[in-house]
């Protein structure tokens, strides 16, 4: 097992990072920005190294200054969180080039991955189904339109390197293909470096459902269940559940078998989730993240599972120990995203906390970087707290979530609390009834 671990990310997932590593008896080594400074992260960590100036390209990101620090520190193995360098083939490449451990995937199942035409592609030939679509890149905005002529419209035009809801266009008729088509291809040029675009078939009320996956390095492979990520705005997730009340246990079942059978043949490592799109009792393959989800929690709870001290026991080459027949799901989960952003506008709000009072009580977990005190800066992704509830079914997770948000007061900067109190008391979300596009209606007040 290592002894020292170095921390390549910020905020609450490095926080999280530690407690793992702190049970484990393993020294953390966190790393900053001059904008951290006074960051929890930081004061937590046994050791810490500036890494560079506030913008993440010249810290967070900046790949010499982080292999540099862990060199320096004495660091077995990098853990880097979720975002930043996780899902960057590269940086894995250097990180073992230089002796040390990546916690996380193959730079080769990452790169893979990453692409989402290769994913689609390997998934296919796994055995996974996938949602009707252009049979790999569409090179023109001729062939863009042959496929939506194909498969029917509406159409996605969707960027290969995208992430994030960037370089994603809908064509809802052939005579709107071509624009969607130059569009996302600018798009995608701009934010990834790639203009490279593929077309799938845009479903109308699908729900967003991923699977929880570890694998080790002896071709053991197990799942953890579904969550529900259909509560989007702008293709950002804004509240999660586990697991899905839009699926039976028959389906879970079906669902896991398929994705660990594929990933046993693909010869994964370490921790990873497919995610699908379910509609009408079918699933489709989107895309895979080659690293721990923002919404992890919410399987922890009701798996009983600690996934980072899995990712970090499987990076030291340790087998999982158990089989599928072991993992028992037990209840149901609700995370909360709050940002630091206005609840009616989602104008970002950065500032000083002047007073952080989170909620406490049997069944509720806090993962967040917070303090009063401290100032949230204005350069990173503006998440601050994730609140999550668990309860022995979904009504009573709803209920206790309902109370958790009441107690839950932030002051000094605004924040997407009381837009998670209003769902909440919506009837839809309560029954369950909702889709990927439910929530941008019932913001905009539809």
């Amino acid at each position: 097992m290592f002894s020292k671990i170095l921390i390549a990310n910020r905020g609450e997932i490095a926080l999280r990072v530690q407690r793992a590593c702190r049970e484990m008896g393993i020294a953390t080594v966190a790393v900053h920005s001059t904008a951290d400074s006074e960051a929890m992260h930081v004061r937590l960590a046994d050791e810490s190294v500036c890494i560079g100036p506030p913008a993440a390209r010249e810290s967070y990101l900046n790949m010499p200054a982080i292999l540099s620090a862990a060199l320096i520190t004495g660091a077995e193995a990098i853990h880097p969180g979720y975002g930043f360098l996780s899902e960057n083939a590269d940086f894995a490449e250097m990180v073992e080039a230089h002796g040390l451990a990546f916690i996380g995937p193959s730079p080769t199942h990452i790169r893979m991955m990453g692409d989402k035409i290769t994913a689609k592609t390997t998934m296919t030939e796994l055995g996974v189904p996938l949602v009707p679509g252009s049979d790999g890149e569409v090179a023109d905005a001729a062939a863009a339109r042959a496929v939506a002529e194909r498969i029917g419209c509406p159409v996605l035009v969707k960027a290969a390197a995208g992430g994030g809801g960037r370089g994603m266009k809908v064509a809802r008729t052939l005579g709107e293909v071509e624009e969607a088509f130059s569009l996302a291809r600018a798009e995608a040029a701009a934010a990834f470096g790639n203009n490279a675009v593929y077309i799938e078939k845009y479903l109308d009320r699908p729900r967003h459902v991923e699977l929880q996956v570890l694998g080790d390095n002896h071709g053991n492979v197990v799942h953890f269940g579904e969550r529900d990520c259909s509560l989007q705005r702008r293709h950002q997730k804004v509240l999660e559940e586990a697991g899905s009340p839009g699926i039976t246990s028959e389906e879970r079942e079906t669902l896991g078998s398929i994705a660990t059978a594929a990933l046993q043949k693909f010869g994964y490592r370490n921790a990873g989730t497919l995610e699908f799109l379910y509609q009408d009792g079918q699933f489709a393959f989107i895309e895979m993240n080659t690293r721990l989800q923002v919404e992890h929690p919410v399987t922890e709870m009701v798996a009983e599972v600690d996934l980072v001290r899995e990712q970090i026991r499987i990076a030291a080459g340790e087998t999982l120990g158990y089989g599928q027949a072991d993992v028992v799901l037990s209840g149901h989960a609700i995370e909360c995203r709050i940002t630091a952003e206005d609840p009616e506008t989602f104008a970002p709000s950065p500032g000083l906390v002047s007073m952080f009072h989170p909620p406490g009580g049997l069944g509720v977990r806090i993962d967040s970087a917070l303090y009063a005190g401290y100032r949230v800066p204005p350069h990173y992704d503006s998440l601050v707290a994730k609140l999550v509830v668990h309860g022995r079914d979904r009504p009573e997770a709803i209920a206790r979530m309902r109370r958790a948000l009441e107690e839950f007061a932030i002051a000094g900067i605004k924040t997407t609390i009381p837009l998670h109190r209003r769902i909440l008391d919506d009837a839809s979300f309560n029954a369950g009834d909702y889709t990927i596009h439910w929530l941008e209606r019932f913001v905009a007040g539809g």
